[in-house]
């Protein structure tokens, strides 16, 4: 479909789906975090959509959607495709308007997800697993509504999920008092984003908009780089909530038009800001429910003692991830290297390296031999880690006065995402 030919989606539309939300969904809190105010020198709200029944914002444009259908189109039910909290949203909803629906989950989704979306959507809902990433579980489920004559709900390229979604900016704006000087917004297909640009864009005071991608599955930024949306060759799927390949069309022509600026956020800068908020203000955050928060600390431009609301947009984090939480965090921060190291087949070899090459606050948090046998030589992976970023040069001085065969990998290399 043609740019031109898209239904524009209207602040008026924002506010027909607030009403129509009126009761199902929550109005979630609007915090103020002294952490983040203090470190900016400004005054920084959080919007908690983690706290919603769902535990994201992804409830407002599935009801909004579900909820316009008539009962025709309700009665062979509803298909939707999800990382996982499209999926909740739907499937809360089904279970509350009595309609039957399938969510198309990719492999990938984290088990507590679809242990979630089995809970909320009861009897009503049937969950189906099917390929790696999210589009390829939405081939899946384009496929079977064709098969059920259901109707697809879309997890964010239509206007009535994008109206729903933007409801939390009315939100921000009525809990505040006024609008706030800047909105940060995370951004996956583009919902969330676009709905909530088309909410302020008629503000007396329009708040200036930025929304944040992972940098591994930037489909958005690619979008406007390149006049329209692009397929992604590939991406990093660990953001789920926010891995798209491809942006949409309504949500491309809207974030390009209301949408200040769009930027990306590394994976690890990502991981960090999730172990913040967990131990320093008691937030469990998922992946993309972290990236507005992340962004704050990675550039986006903050002027001194204006109002900043960062949408916390989902809690739905398994606790097996936190390990690879932890480790993504500690290699963005310089604080855990890897190499390979040749040692020689003889006696004493480790303890050398141990006495020679560590320093006292250097840790071996990894020692695993590639490949052992008879040769002279036997390769191990190594990982070290580290207490600050300074103690990294002088242990590379050690390493290189050692004699012995050492070998950095660097965190981009094929090496390194193979053995570590």
């Amino acid at each position: 479909m043609e740019q031109t030919e898209l239904t524009p989606v209207s602040a008026a539309d924002v506010v027909a789906a607030a009403e129509r939300l009126r009761g199902v969904a929550l109005q979630t809190p609007l915090e103020r975090n002294e952490r983040m105010s203090e470190l900016l020198g400004a005054e920084v709200w959080f919007k908690r959509e983690d706290l919603q029944p769902v535990r994201s914002y992804k409830l407002r444009g599935a009801y909004n959607f579900i909820a316009s259908l008539s009962d025709a189109e309700r009665a062979n039910g509803v298909v939707c495709a999800s990382a996982g909290n499209h999926g909740q949203g739907v499937a809360y909803t089904c279970r509350r308007l009595g309609v039957k629906c399938r969510v198309v989950l990719p492999r990938t989704t984290p088990r507590q997800k679809r242990e979630q979306i089995a809970a909320l959507g009861g009897e009503e809902t049937t969950i189906v697993v099917e390929g790696h990433t999210y589009d390829d579980a939405h081939e899946a489920a384009v496929a079977l509504a064709a098969e059920l004559g259901a109707v697809l709900v879309p997890p964010f390229d239509d206007p009535l999920i994008i109206a729903g979604q933007g409801t939390v900016a009315l939100e921000v704006i009525e809990q505040l008092g006024r609008t706030p000087d800047l909105l940060v917004v995370p951004v996956g297909g583009g919902g969330l984003a676009a709905g909530c640009a088309v909410a302020v864009a008629g503000s007396a005071s329009r708040p200036r908009v930025v929304g944040v991608e992972p940098a591994g599955a930037a489909s958005m930024r690619a979008a406007l780089d390149a006049g329209g949306p692009v397929t992604l060759a590939s991406i990093d799927s660990f953001v789920d909530g926010a891995a798209v390949r491809r942006a949409g069309a309504y949500t491309f022509r809207l974030i390009r038009d209301l949408v200040d600026e769009v930027r990306t956020v590394p994976e690890g800068a990502v991981c960090t800001t999730m172990l913040q908020l967990y131990q320093r203000d008691g937030i469990i955050a998922e992946p993309a429910g972290a990236l507005a928060v992340a962004a704050l600390s990675a550039g986006v431009a903050v002027a001194p003692g204006s109002t900043v609301v960062a949408i916390v947009s989902g809690g739905n984090n398994d606790v097996s991830r936190y390990g690879e939480v932890v480790e993504r965090s500690l290699v963005h921060e310089g604080l855990k290297h890897y190499f390979l190291v040749e040692f020689p087949q003889e006696p004493g070899a480790l303890r050398g390296f141990l006495d020679r090459v560590l320093g006292p606050n250097d840790d071996i948090a990894l020692f695993e031999y590639v490949k052992k046998n008879n040769r002279e030589i036997g390769p191990a992976l190594v990982g070290i880690e580290l207490v600050s970023t300074a103690d990294l040069q002088p242990l590379l001085d050690r390493m290189d006065a050692s004699g012995l065969h050492i070998e950095r990998l660097s965190a981009g290399s094929p090496a390194f995402r193979f053995l570590v």
